[in-house]
C-alpha cells in the first residue's frame, strides 16, 4: 500500500523540484549568454580545473558530478570537439581514458567563473540568513548521504 505524501511533505517536494528546476533554467542561460557555454560544460570544466594537474579519469569525473556514463560520455565528447577538452588514453587501463583541460577550456572556467559565483550569490544566498545558509548545507548534506547509501543498498 502506498504511503503518500503529507500535504507538508508534498509542498517541500514540489518546492525542490520547482526550485531546482528554475536554478538549472537562469544559471544555464546566464553562462550560455556571457560565456557560450552551458551548465554542464561549467560542470565537467570545474572539476577538471580543480582536479589535479596530470587530469581526471572518466570514471572518476562521472562520479564526482554523480552522472551516468552514457551523459558523461556524450558531454566529454561534445566539449572535445569544441576544443574545452583533450582525452588521452590510460596506459594502465586500455579500456579507461584521461580528460584535461585544452588551453581553451582553462579559459572558457576562468572567465565565467566569477559571473557564475556572482549569480549564484545573487540568487541564492542573497536571500537568506546565515542561519540559513547553515541550514541548507546541512540539508543537502544529509540528502546526499542518504542517496549515497541507498545507492549502495539498491
Amino acid at each position: 500500500m502506498t504511503k503518500w505524501l503529507s500535504t507538508e511533505q508534498q509542498q517541500a517536494w514540489r518546492g525542490l523540484m520547482h526550485l531546482t528546476s528554475q536554478l538549472q533554467t537562469v544559471l544555464g542561460r546566464q553562462l550560455q549568454d556571457d560565456y557560450g557555454i552551458s551548465l554542464a560544460d561549467y560542470e565537467v570544466l570545474g572539476r577538471l580545473h580543480d582536479g589535479p594537474g596530470d587530469g581526471l579519469r572518466a570514471r572518476d569525473l562521472g562520479a564526482t558530478l554523480g552522472w551516468e556514463q552514457s551523459r558523461l560520455s556524450h558531454q566529454l565528447s561534445r566539449m572535445q570537439r569544441r576544443g574545452l577538452v583533450e582525452r588521452e588514453e590510460c596506459l594502465t587501463d586500455r579500456r579507461g581514458a584521461t580528460f584535461r583541460l585544452t588551453p581553451a577550456g582553462r579559459t572558457a572556467i576562468e572567465e565565467a567563473a566569477p559571473g557564475h559565483v556572482e549569480a549564484v550569490r545573487t540568487m541564492v544566498f542573497d536571500a537568506l540568513s546565515a542561519e540559513q545558509v547553515t541550514h541548507l548545507a546541512e540539508l543537502t548534506d544529509t540528502l546526499v548521504s542518504h542517496l549515497a547509501g541507498a545507492d549502495r543498498t539498491g
